[in-house]
Parts: C-alpha cells; structure tokens; sequence
C-alpha cells in the first residue's frame, strides 16, 4: 500500500532520495541522512512523521538508528557520531575505561601521542578514534606500517618523491605526510624508522617541514603524528638506536595500552562482537557454548586481540554445528582449545598467578640475554657475526641488545 504524505514530507523523502543516490561512503550518506531526519522532526516540518517517513528506506530502517518523533529525544545527532561509533573501544574494564578517559582527555589537543603496548593490543584502532574525536576528523587518517617498509623505502614512503630522484622515478609522487595533511599521521612501529630517516622526522615534529626525496623545495605541512611501538625505545636510546630528540618528541603524551589478560572481563564481549563480525562476513549463524566462552575468558592470549579475533574466525568459517561447544570444536582446532583446558584446569596456585607468568617471562628473558651476551663476547661484539652464532639476522641482535640494555665491556 503505497504511503501518502504532505508536500513538505514530499520534499524531505526528495533531499533523503538525493544524499542515498550519492557515490560517497554509504555510511557517510545513512549519517547525513538521520541527521536530516531529526532537524526536520526537531523544526516541526514533519511532527510525528519522521519514523514512518524513515520507515519507507530499507537503507535507514537497516542502519538500526532510525529517529525518534517529536515528544522523545529532541537532541539532534551530530554528523560526526557516525565516525565515532565506526571506532568505538570493545570493553568495560577498569582498565579500559582508563585508556576511553585518556583518548577523551588528548584526542582535541595538538599533541603528538605516543601508543605503547604489546603486539596485538588495538594501538591502530585506539589511534583511530583518538582522530575520530578530535576536529581532524574529516580529514584524511593515513598509516604507515613502518616495520612492513624496507630501509630504502622508507624516506619516499613517508616524503614522497621528486621526479627523476633515482633510477625508476618518472614521476614526483606525494608521500605519506603529504596525503595526510589536514588530518593525522599514523607511524606504526616507529622503533623500525632506521636513523637516517628518524633525523628528517624529527624535522617534521619540530618545524612542520620537509622535502621530497632527490627535491629542493621545502614543503610544509599540518599533521598530527601519532606513533605506536612495542619496542623498549628508552633502551634503544641508550645504545643509540633510536635518536633520543625524536623519542622526547613523540613522547609528548604517551598513553599504554593494557593487555587483553589484564582484561579478562571484557573476553565475552570481544567474543560477541568477532562472531557477529565473522558470522555476517562469511553468511554465518555460528554461537559459542557458554562452556567455550568460559575456557576463552580464562586463557591468557599472548597474542592479545589479535590471537583472539584469528580464533574466533576460524572457528565460524570451521565449525560443523551452529553452536559449537568443546565436543564440536573443529579437529583443526582441537589442540589449540586442548591447551586452554589445560590451563583451566591447573589449580589457583601462587604458581599460576600473573605475578609467576611474570617471573617466568622473566626466566626465559635471562636465558636469550645470557646466550645474547655469550655470543657477542665470543665474536667481538661483531653484531653480523652474533647473529649468524645465534640463526638470527642482525637487525634482530640489535633489538635485543636494545631490549636488555647490554653494553660492550672495556
């Protein structure tokens, strides 16, 4: 039966078919759409009609936000909400409210931050919604993964290049500085910049400036940098790894990220927002026991978030039963689930707390650092030497002299 409206909610449903119909994001386009669906209902052009208006565009009706007539909430939703929501942090842990007051407190400053944390802990995602709260959030978010760069990539990937700069450059190109002007610079793993580049990034942080490999012109830009590591960057100071000028620079705001065994209460609502992640990407309706759900809140995830989203994608893309509880785990995953039960079922003894995996890690620490040492002294410090002693590579002896602090005895 086809809905019959007045002129005015005539010309509203013509402006909501207009901003659908564009080629930009969807998500962009359902925002402005309810945004313009509550300043219509709030300004009384169209009183008590705004959800049955909304109703007759599945794209609305889908988005699970449609607003609410006049006489409820009268607050109209800002057009930046959406962003928002596209990076909200997973979790009402003590320790996770504590990082949601920090990003609250930094993400409307200018301040360069500085992300710590385990490999796996979310440093991107928390980056993300520091831009997204801030008034750079319609401007670009760029990433540099600089671990995933070679050396001699690094500069034209972040300064991007002038034509004719080396062999192969037929064209100027903008780097990653470049594209994110306006807007925020994301340096994962900055510990990896190699030295040579560290120098003009520190230029970046101080003036704003820089030039394009093989140029002269100097280039200024507006970007805030936000930086993440794993690494122990004050120990890569003290063997001169890592430029200490640029550490104090990006260490401006530094904001540590807690792992997921610190955590423990926010494992079941990671779990249901993977599964319904996975389940709606590969046509899926797969639930978790609640016996699975416990064995998982228990284990300590070395692999942090990360291990724990690869687990629960394998286990909807995998499972044979809707629900999966510990008899229909998949045989792939058998052993895996076999060494949480085995976990769980050691006795809460002082040899199973947080304090004891510690001095564990703390054992096996000594262990590399002692054989680390050994093998300098036996090759005269010789980092190339070392590594080939040890089956390493020598960047790898470098971060773990770093990591130790070991320095070369007179």
């Amino acid at each position: 039966m086809k809905r019959e409206f007045s002129k005015d909610a005539d010309k509203l449903i013509n402006r909501l078919w207009a901003i659908l119909d564009r080629e930009d994001a969807p998500e962009a386009r359902i925002g402005e759409a309810l945004d313009l669906l509550n300043q219509e209902s709030v300004a009384g052009k169209a009183p008590g009609r705004s959800c049955e208006i909304a109703g007759s565009f599945p794209r609305l009706k889908q988005a699970g936000d449609t607003p609410k007539p006049v006489g409820g909430d009268r607050r109209v939703v800002p057009a930046a909400r959406k962003k928002e929501q596209a990076t909200m942090l997973i979790g009402n842990s003590t320790a996770m409210r504590a990082v949601e007051v920090a990003i609250q407190r930094i993400s409307n400053t200018s301040a360069t931050v500085l992300l710590r944390g385990e490999s796996g802990t979310g440093k991107e995602l928390v980056a993300h919604r520091i831009h997204s709260l801030s008034e750079r959030a319609e401007q670009p978010f760029v990433v540099v993964h600089c671990a995933a760069i070679p050396e001699t990539l690094i500069e034209t990937t972040l300064f991007g290049q002038e034509r004719g700069a080396f062999t192969g450059a037929n064209q100027a190109r903008k780097g990653r500085l470049e594209q994110a002007a306006g807007g925020t610079l994301f340096l994962d793993e900055v510990g990896d910049i190699p030295l040579s580049t560290q120098v003009k990034l520190l230029r970046v942080l101080q003036d704003k400036t820089f030039e394009r490999v093989g140029g002269e012109e100097t280039f200024s830009v507006n970007v805030r940098v936000i930086a993440a590591t794993h690494r122990h960057l004050e120990a890569m100071v003290h063997t001169g790894e890592f430029r200490e000028d640029l550490y104090y620079r990006l260490n401006v705001v530094p904001l540590t990220l807690p792992p997921l065994r610190a955590r423990r209460d926010d494992v079941p609502l990671l779990i249901a927002h993977f599964l319904d992640k996975f389940n709606r990407a590969n046509s899926r309706h797969i639930q978790l026991g609640q016996d699975v759900v416990h064995m998982m809140s228990v284990y300590h995830w070395p692999g942090n978030i990360r291990e724990l989203q690869n687990c629960i994608e394998r286990l909807v893309v995998l499972a044979e039963t809707p629900l999966v509880n510990m008899e229909a785990i998949p045989e792939s995953l058998t052993p895996y689930f076999d060494h949480m039960r085995t976990v769980q079922s050691q006795p809460t003894t002082k040899s199973n707390s947080p304090a004891s995996q510690q001095t564990l890690s703390a054992r096996l620490d000594a262990i590399e650092r002692d054989r680390l040492r050994d093998a300098l002294t036996k090759t005269g410090w010789v980092k190339a030497k070392a590594a080939r002693l040890l089956g390493m590579t020598p960047r790898q002896v470098a971060y773990r002299i770093a990591k130790y602090q070991l320095i070369e005895e007179s």
